[in-house]
């Protein structure tokens, strides 16, 4: 497959994709073409050497490599504008369409396209995403190119499709979750004692550096729990009162709440 790229679909998404590809040297500008009904947003990708264009068709001619990144509620309408564009030897398509499952793209292009549905999460604005891909139809050598592509833009794992609403709640929705502790923590902090940006630069560095210990070291959480509860600490008291509370529990019911509220939609 050649290595031009079409986004179909300007929007905050679909312009960080393409910035992050830029910004990490994956792919010259000038190989991505992004199109939007309203190509005057796009004007600072087009000062980069970005093509842009609100012809669709025109976009999948011009690329391999066909990146899904409209509203839900716009696939059905954009697909069969652009369906008889695509053809089986040529085209991959990834979406990353909350919701629309591969199958349900395969119905509308009707034809048995190679296609992979991708998951990120808002980090990808900063090269920092969690993504998830699962895929039907596609090759070894455009599952390694999909991969890449993302992996210039966060951390990547292939998954079945069947995970995707609970990849959706853990990775997506689970920015979310972990934004209401930060702020939960600033609050905290604010009331013993901090300024709200001191605590706000404390609360996140701190999760980012938890973060990146199980990141890069492979432990389990509780592996680093251990190393800061001393016997009769402040930490462990900490601990169990915020367990008392329900901390946990609340935590995994919003995590069930959220993927029922998913499959049931």
């Amino acid at each position: 497959m050649d290595k031009k790229i079409a986004i179909i679909g300007g929007g905050n998404l679909g312009t960080a994709i393409a910035e992050g590809l830029i910004n990490s040297g994956f792919i010259l500008p000038e190989h991505i073409i992004v199109t939007k009904r309203n190509i005057s947003t796009l004007r600072n990708l087009e000062e980069k050497g970005v093509l842009v264009t609100n012809n669709n068709v025109e976009a999948v001619r011009f690329a391999s490599l066909v990146i899904l990144a409209v509203k839900p509620f716009q696939v059905e309408e954009v697909l069969k504008s652009v369906r008889d564009t695509f053809h089986e030897s040529k085209h991959l398509l990834v979406s990353v369409v909350t919701g629309i499952s591969v199958e349900h793209i395969l119905r509308i292009v009707g034809k048995r396209l190679a296609v992979a549905r991708a998951m990120p999460n808002t980090a990808i604005a900063i090269q920092e995403s969690m993504t998830c891909i699962s895929a039907m139809h596609t090759s070894e050598e455009q599952m390694d190119y999909v991969t890449e592509l993302f992996e210039q833009l966060g951390r990547v794992v292939v998954i079945e499709e069947k995970l995707m609403n609970a990849a959706t709640v853990l990775g997506a929705c689970g920015t979310a979750f972990a934004m209401r502790y930060i702020r939960a923590n600033i609050q905290g902090g604010i009331e013993i004692g901090f300024d709200a940006a001191t605590a706000s630069l404390i609360a996140a560095q701190t999760v980012k550096g938890a973060a990146q210990l199980l990141l890069l070291k492979g432990s389990h959480p509780e592996q680093e729990i251990d190393k800061v509860t001393t016997p009769q600490g402040c930490t462990i008291a900490g601990l169990n009162e915020m367990e008392h509370q329900g901390f946990s529990s609340s935590l995994i019911k919003g995590l069930v709440t959220s993927y029922e509220k998913i499959a049931t939609d």
